[in-house]
């Protein structure tokens, strides 16, 4: 597997000089930041963010994400525009030699938390979601803020969205995402970039909006849309296993062995509750996820794409984007790539015999 890091252009205080420091990592997973979402991404910006990373010691491996329009997700009049801009994206990203693109299909918001900045036992601070708390939130207030979306909409254009998405139901959200997936994977497939759905976070509806990548049945379900390697998951072990009754190692066997896992997002979270959990740190015994036989279920499949640490903690006084400080996330990097070395020793001695 590759060691990747995510990275959020200039403006992100960590470093690209830092992120090459952390043992064992050798790619960037980052996107361009200042295109207006399903505008079409300028060949020279994606050309300028690669030499800089590449200026760096590092490889821009993965682009993390290419939004898709509100219009593409609610199948409104138009939507066939952006999903040309989204192929134009794509063959710019080809033409660039970038071969991995990560994206989600989540109405509205993307991952969501109740809380930034909860602090743990030991005193770090972590990303939580509570569901009592998520139940009284009203997204139509104007005052809510919370990470992993678009915090540009106004009052107004969330009130707009959530008439529109009033009609749309599990059902008629899977049209629209196969109406998208038929069009772009044909491209995907023409320039030889791998696309990768992320799981919804978390794995089940809020705020009576439809959420649909979520479990087994619907990972199988979206593979089968469009039955070619381009077509293929993010499997990320937070959001997904977020509900304990998907079990992670045996998604990635099964998912591995086929070839869909484009990607692969690698961190814990602890269950507190029904349908509520905290970000925690990597190893296994600090959250509710046998990060151990994740790893050692990539290393059964012989997965050899890129692996992020995906959010962290912030600790030891660290201020910035919360969950995506440097220093947890290092150590995350350096944790799973220890699990994969042992790994790999093992399966060399066992071959010897």
């Amino acid at each position: 597997m590759q060691m990747t890091f995510r990275w959020f252009g200039e403006n992100d205080p960590v470093k690209l000089w830092q992120i090459r420091q952390i043992p064992g990592v050798t790619g960037i997973v980052s996107a361009i930041y200042d295109v207006p979402v399903g505008e079409e991404w300028p060949l020279e910006s994606i050309v300028q963010l690669k030499e800089k990373i590449e200026a760096a010691g590092l490889s821009l491996s993965v682009i993390e994400s290419v939004p898709v329009h509100e219009h593409i997700k609610l199948g409104l009049p138009g939507r066939d525009q952006y999903i040309e801009n989204y192929g134009k994206t794509l063959r710019n990203l080809a033409h660039a030699g970038i071969g991995i693109v990560c994206y989600n299909f989540m109405p509205v918001f993307d991952w969501t938390r109740s809380q930034l900045d909860y602090e743990l036992e030991d005193g770090s601070n972590a990303l939580i979601y509570e569901e009592e708390v998520v139940r009284r939130m009203n997204p139509l207030s104007g005052e809510l803020q919370l990470p992993g979306w678009d915090s540009s909409y106004r009052k107004e254009d969330l009130r707009v969205l959530f008439e529109q998405y009033s009609t749309v139901d599990e059902e008629k959200l899977w049209d629209n995402l196969s109406y998208f997936v038929k069009a772009i994977m044909p491209i995907a497939e023409e320039v030889g970039v791998l696309m990768a759905i992320h799981p919804d976070d978390p794995p089940w509806p809020i705020f009576g909006l439809p959420r649909i990548i979520k479990d087994e049945a619907a990972l199988q379900r979206f593979v089968g849309l469009y039955d070619h390697p381009v077509n293929g998951l993010c499997l990320c072990s937070g959001s997904l296993g977020a509900n304990p009754d998907n079990d992670l190692p045996a998604l990635i066997r099964h998912f591995g062995a086929a070839g869909k896992i484009n990607f692969m997002h690698a961190r814990n979270i602890k269950h507190t509750g029904e349908r509520s959990f905290q970000e925690s740190a990597h190893l296994s015994s600090a959250g509710s996820l046998d990060m151990a036989e994740i790893v050692r279920a990539l290393r059964d499949v012989n997965y050899a794409g890129p692996v992020r640490p995906d959010h962290g903690r912030m600790i030891w006084g660290e201020t910035g984007k919360p969950g995506y400080g440097l220093y947890d996330r290092a150590l995350g990097a350096v944790y799973l790539n220890g699990m994969w070395e042992a790994l790999t020793k093992e399966r060399a001695a066992l071959n010897k015999e």
